[in-house]
């Protein structure tokens, strides 16, 4: 293990970090919020100097990074960042706790959008747009925006971006990670900027459109309101927000696509089809559930099913209802899409839609071979045969991801939750999706957990993020063998 290598990341990190502090400073200068903008400093100033401090330090030329090597630095930087993150609403006492403020830190650097706050609107309002940018930073990944700045370091960073990028694979869009991380922030800049417009036309104020484009396009779920989205009962604000979930939950390689006129390579992209597909089938079946016995009229019906239906399959968790007084179709559709999640390569958390596509191939693939034993057989993606290393990789990632379900529920079980409150917080917090049902349902919260529940959940939010490998790899013996 390099560790001088290491260092060196984490001092850049710092750096990052420091900056980024920076802006929910300046936004409390605005509110004239003077404890809050203490705090911001407090925290910016030692941590840049401590940045500048092992970068000088470990100035040595010729470091690599090994594959080895990544999986330890990206989990380091996630649970220092949101360490350090925590320490805003600690030190201002806006949550006396500091597990509850790691808690709420981490579960928006995840853009889980589970929260332990039983009143938000009582927040500073600088501390509530910390709050929110901590979705959007951790929506296209600290790493990535990290590698971005890359050549300050000397070494090419795509062994990081692969360790913390949400899929199963990671698609270079040039021969450079470091341009193809500037592309992805660019894209990724440009569909905020465009929704914050939008919702500014739609009668939002700046504040209220920057957070929660933060939660929208980072498919992470935190609002300024306690009534979340609800609380505008605005036809426009859902509609907007609805089709930004729905784009933020496709893999952002394709908006690339479109960008450089390759549309064929997004026509035959077969797990956007199955996505859009997915969302399509879950609206009609909830639109014609709550038609009727809970809404009048097919537009009203409509409006709601698609806006929850897109929150919970892209892990956003925004609401606009309470889907636990809906109907039994509608709650079960709502149920099942928290197994689904978004595509790979988009900010989106959950299994991801390529896995569970492609595991249904190879599962049809298996009865053809039951049928004619010496028939060769190859499940296709794309207009491509799908690699049986891809397929290895995906049966172990659902092995663990499910192993990690049933131990969870077991843990939430302990503190005296329901089953059913247990495997919805198992299902929310590992799919990155915020609320489930029972008492953490969209109308209510995380704070009754016991603390060591809530440093368990940190935990599990955070592999949930970084798609399991990268930190249950940590964990076995043989990593720290040299």
């Amino acid at each position: 293990m390099n560790k001088l290598l290491v260092l060196r990341i984490l001092g850049v990190l710092a750096g990052v970090v420091a900056m980024i502090l920076l802006i929910p400073a300046g936004v409390a200068l605005i509110y004239r919020e003077e404890a809050a903008f203490l705090a911001f400093l407090q925290i910016a100033l030692p941590t840049g100097i401590a940045g500048a401090v092992l970068f000088w330090l470990t100035r040595a030329s010729g470091l690599t990074l090994s594959n080895h090597d990544g999986f330890l630095v990206v989990t380091l930087s996630w649970v220092t960042v949101a360490a350090l993150g925590a320490l805003p609403f600690f030190l201002t006492g806006a949550i006396p706790s500091y597990t509850d403020a790691f808690f709420e830190t981490m579960s928006g650097f995840t853009t889980t959008g589970a929260t332990i706050l039983t009143d938000i609107e009582v927040l500073p309002r600088s501390l509530l747009f910390w709050r929110s940018f901590t979705h959007w930073l951790g929506g296209m990944g600290i790493i990535v925006l990290t590698v971005a700045i890359f050549p300050l370091l000397g070494f090419k960073g795509l062994q990081l971006v692969r360790a913390e990028a949400p899929g199963p694979s990671v698609d270079k869009l040039t021969h450079k990670i470091t341009h193809s991380a500037k592309i992805l922030w660019l894209i990724y800049i440009a569909l905020s900027a465009l929704e914050t417009v939008l919702l500014l036309a739609a009668g939002m104020d700046l504040f209220d459109s920057l957070t929660h484009t933060f939660g929208t396009m980072a498919t992470g779920g935190f609002s300024p309101r306690n009534a979340s989205v609800a609380a505008y009962n605005s036809l426009a604000v859902d509609t907007i927000i609805t089709v930004f979930m729905v784009l933020a939950g496709v893999n952002f390689v394709l908006y690339y696509s479109v960008i450089t006129g390759r549309f064929s390579t997004v026509l035959r992209d077969t797990e956007l089809k199955v996505y859009l597909g997915i969302f399509a089938v879950a609206t009609a079946i909830t639109t014609v559930a709550l038609h009727g016995e809970t809404y009048r009229s097919w537009g009203e019906s409509l409006r709601y099913a698609a806006f929850q239906t897109a929150s919970i399959l892209t892990t956003t968790g925004y609401a606009t209802a309470d889907y636990l007084h809906w109907p039994g179709v509608a709650m079960t559709v709502i149920f099942l899409l928290m197994f689904v999640g978004g595509c790979a390569g988009s900010t989106g958390g959950g299994m991801k839609v390529v896995r569970l596509t492609a595991l249904f191939k190879q599962g049809i693939n298996e009865m053809s071979y039951l049928l004619h034993p010496r028939g060769v057989f190859s499940p296709h993606m794309n207009g491509a045969p799908l690699k049986k290393t891809m397929l290895l990789g995906i049966t172990g990632f659902f092995f663990l991801y499910f192993f990690l379900l049933l131990l969870t529920t077991l843990v939430v079980s302990l503190s005296g939750a329901s089953l059913m409150t247990s495997f919805s917080t198992a299902l929310a917090t590992l799919g990155n999706i915020g609320p489930g049902f029972e008492t953490i349902g969209p109308t209510g919260n995380y704070a009754a957990f016991p603390p060591a529940i809530k440093w368990f959940l940190s935990a599990i939010m955070l592999i949930g993020r970084l798609e399991v490998f990268t930190v249950l790899i940590l964990l076995t013996p043989r990593y720290w063998r040299k």
